[in-house]
């Protein structure tokens, strides 16, 4: 190598160098991952009410008697048969992770030294990791979620994440570091569910872990300009967001939700940002709705 190649090969060197220590550098190797179908038929959406802002906001109806009654064996806590597909139980591996602010209890499905795309979800409040794994309750959603991640070659992982506090935010959020510095190329999505959205936006606020995070989902969760403003802040970059809210939803009102989302999109038209309402949805409807092949092949792409 002559001294021109060499100092265009260690400038090159540096520069990589400054976007790692910002926590970019690993987001421009993340390969773009498809998900393939499976059981979309019985989990796409109905056909949606509205259709707005070019596609980013969409109304879907829902219906209890539909989405309840005619798909679970026992309501709310037993799908049909038909909705479910059992892993083997030897893909389900219970783990522990000891970190500064406590050991953290977590649950993988899949291995994730070498997933292409890791979901980890984070419960709300009263739950803990199992809630996340249950193929049996909201619909049967979680187990589609399980079989899209493995037989893409990705992995899911569940927490404990206790209170919700900012000791559980520390905890989950070294996960997000572990996870990161396991498999520096795989995509790592945040989905988070009600109250747990609260952790998410913790989390969000701490520079390493915004810088490994692909994707944010948000299921019945709230919103806030600020903590958007300060996980963009430590990202640096545009994190896609999902949203998904019942209109119905008594615990976080629609309108401010909704009211998140058009501030982003009135600032920045072009920011990767979607939303979906499900009209005469409530609190738990997302959790139980949310189409997740549509929403992670959105996500994972960009």
């Amino acid at each position: 190598m002559n001294a021109r190649s060499h100092m265009a090969a260690r400038g090159l060197g540096l520069l990589m160098g400054g976007f790692l220590a910002f926590g970019m550098g690993p987001a421009f190797a993340r390969a773009p991952v498809t998900l393939p179908p499976f059981k979309d038929a019985l989990f796409s959406y109905p056909e949606p009410t509205a259709v707005l802002e070019g596609g980013a906001l969409m109304d879907v109806p829902y219906s209890e008697a539909r989405d309840i009654d005619q798909r679970d064996e026992i309501a709310e806590r037993r799908v049909k048969g038909a909705y479910v597909e059992r892993l083997s139980s030897g893909l389900v591996v219970e783990e522990t992770l000891t970190t500064a602010d406590g050991p953290l209890a977590w649950t993988r499905v899949g291995n994730v030294h070498t997933a292409k795309a890791i979901v980890l979800f984070v419960h709300g409040r009263n739950g803990d990791r199992r809630l996340g794994m249950n193929d049996w309750t909201f619909g049967g959603n979680f187990n589609r979620l399980k079989n899209l991640l493995t037989r893409a070659g990705g992995a899911y992982v569940t927490v404990d994440g206790g209170r919700l506090g900012a000791e559980d935010a520390g905890r989950v959020g070294a996960l997000v570091r572990s996870l990161r510095a396991q498999n520096a190329s795989g995509r790592i999505v945040l989905a988070c569910g009600s109250m747990g959205g609260e952790l998410c936006w913790t989390m969000l606020a701490d520079k390493p872990v915004a810088g490994a995070i692909d994707g944010l989902v948000l299921l019945g969760a709230n919103t806030d300009r600020s903590r958007f403003d300060a996980m963009r802040k430590a990202s640096r970059r545009d994190l896609p967001i999902f949203l998904a809210h019942g209109t119905r939803d008594k615990v976080y009102a629609l309108e401010r939700q909704r009211a998140f989302f058009e501030s982003v999109r009135a600032r920045q038209p072009v920011y990767p940002i979607r939303m979906v309402i499900f009209d005469d949805g409530n609190h738990g409807t997302p959790i139980r709705m949310i189409d997740w092949r549509e929403t992670l092949n959105w996500m994972l792409v960009r």
